[in-house]
């Protein structure tokens, strides 16, 4: 006898998941496929916050993302000023969470739609911290608000893709738990 309320997780579940999520997305952040100059990477850091979110829900997602934020900012951070920090590492990583809010469609569509949207309010946080705090990077003669979002766009949309992909494959394999519905399951 099991009702709908007992297989959702409890509060500790949702905590203790979004601690290993974040503690990987840590620990993938530090292993770079690709490092920009001025900060920004392509890595998988992305693949546990956007995977926990799709599986459990935005909570545990944007949970995961603030624990991540906070990690990074702890852990040797480049901070000019609180607003930057809040901008670049925590508000940036917790917007991934919102993936399944802001995606449509199912399956695979769900997981690639919720990543775009979701990758691109993280690119609306750097582009703002870039325009506001780090103008002075900019080539003379070209807008600031031009060269943040290229430079952002850079390694923003490489990580986008290979987290969209990676995300949606463990999804597809029920890596780490249900991933995606497979039709109409006979009730027992």
């Amino acid at each position: 006898m099991s009702d709908s309320k007992s297989r959702r997780p409890s509060q500790a579940m949702v905590l203790a998941e979004a601690g290993v999520a974040a503690a990987l997305a840590w620990v993938l952040s530090r292993l770079k496929i690709f490092q920009m100059p001025q900060g920004g990477s392509v890595s998988l850091e992305l693949v546990p916050i956007l995977y926990l979110a799709f599986q459990r829900g935005a909570y545990p997602g944007v949970l995961a993302g603030l624990a991540t934020g906070l990690l990074k900012l702890v852990t040797g951070a480049y901070v000019v000023h609180p607003a930057q920090a809040i901008l670049d590492y925590m508000l940036a990583s917790m917007v991934l969470g919102l993936a399944p809010l802001i995606s449509f469609g199912r399956g695979i569509k769900r997981v690639v739609s919720g990543t775009v949207a979701s990758s691109f309010l993280q690119f609306l946080c750097f582009l703002a911290s870039g325009i506001v705090f780090f103008g002075e990077y900019a080539p003379e003669g070209t807008p600031v608000w031009r060269y943040s979002a290229v430079y952002n766009a850079s390694f923003l949309i490489p990580e986008m893709v290979i987290s969209a992909v990676v995300v949606a494959y463990l999804m597809k394999k029920g890596a780490f738990g249900d991933g995606f519905p497979k039709g109409k399951q006979k009730r027992r």
